[in-house]
């Protein structure tokens, strides 16, 4: 469930509406903006760029409001909503206008209140790439019953699942081969929302973290959020890094990420944007072999 942060009241005297008049004679509009994010991180940290500013929010949204008249309240609903999202944080926004001295020709009960309204929803809606593996236990019936739980995420959407590859360890101590895939989906949630619903998930299968590259009962990482061919991919530092920083030098994240999306595109160790197919045909797939079924 997502936190919430809510601008409820802001009032505007503008000039909108349908009738000539109202294009000239300013009436009372009122705007509600509820946004949907995650606020954990931005009260764990007190750090306002883990959130997002409910004044720079309200300030936008006015000056839609004071903005050339329009016709229709529909139009600056939408207009303030599709602003909303552009705050990359906000993973849905909710939109009320209210219209209380509307010429509707009825009177209504509150006149600072009543009158008409018109409310939208929005969300984001963003690519995402997830790998899984597993080098213990029954490692297929393990990754399977992880697709099905990441399925069950509110705001993530899986699209398709990568037929499984085995292969060899990379690093680490001596160890059992991996069965690995690749998720394909879409999501509204913020990539650190991603992050812990992966490390939930991980847990439930007792996954440990005492050895770096260590045997493991399930490894859940997030690829990359967003599409680099369009613009749109996240770029984040720190403990959780994106797009994830060794997915292109590694052919068991390539091999089933091209299969189950043939036209991908990644950012590459160099920054540049290329389609997932050429850097893997670059890169070659030694190691990596078609799992037993």
């Amino acid at each position: 469930m997502s936190d919430h942060i809510g601008i409820t009241g802001l009032e505007v005297t503008t000039c909108h509406g349908v009738l000539p008049e109202e294009k000239t004679s300013p009436q009372r509009f009122l705007a509600d903006i509820d946004l949907e994010l995650d606020l954990q991180p931005a009260g764990a940290t007190d750090d306002l760029q883990r959130s997002v500013s409910y004044a720079e929010i309200a300030q936008a949204a006015e000056a839609i409001l004071r903005g050339a008249p329009v016709d229709l309240i529909e139009n600056l609903a939408e207009r303030i909503a599709t602003m909303c999202l552009q705050r990359r944080e906000v993973e849905a926004a909710t939109v009320t206008i209210r219209k209380p001295q509307a010429p509707a020709g009825v009177p209504f009960h509150d006149a600072a209140l009543g009158g008409p309204s018109v409310t939208v929803h929005r969300a984001q809606d963003r690519p995402v790439v997830i790998a899984a593996g597993a080098n213990l236990g029954d490692r297929q019936a393990t990754i399977e019953a992880a697709v099905r739980l990441l399925g069950q995420v509110d705001g993530l959407t899986i699209i398709g699942v990568a037929p499984f590859v085995e292969t060899d360890p990379v690093g680490g101590p001596e160890q059992p081969d991996y069965l690995n895939t690749v998720l394909v989906g879409r999501t509204r949630l913020a990539p650190w929302t991603l992050l812990r619903h992966l490390h939930r998930i991980e847990s439930y299968f007792r996954r440990e973290r005492e050895i770096r590259w260590g045997a493991r009962t399930l490894d859940l990482d997030l690829i990359q959020l967003g599409d680099p061919a369009e613009g749109t991919e996240w770029t984040v530092d720190g403990d959780l890094q994106l797009p994830h920083p060794r997915a292109t030098e590694r052919a068991f994240v390539l091999q089933p990420w091209s299969r189950v999306d043939p036209g991908a595109h990644a950012s590459d160790v160099d920054g540049q944007v290329r389609p997932v197919v050429g850097i893997l045909e670059q890169l070659g797939t030694d190691g990596v072999r078609e799992a037993r079924r």
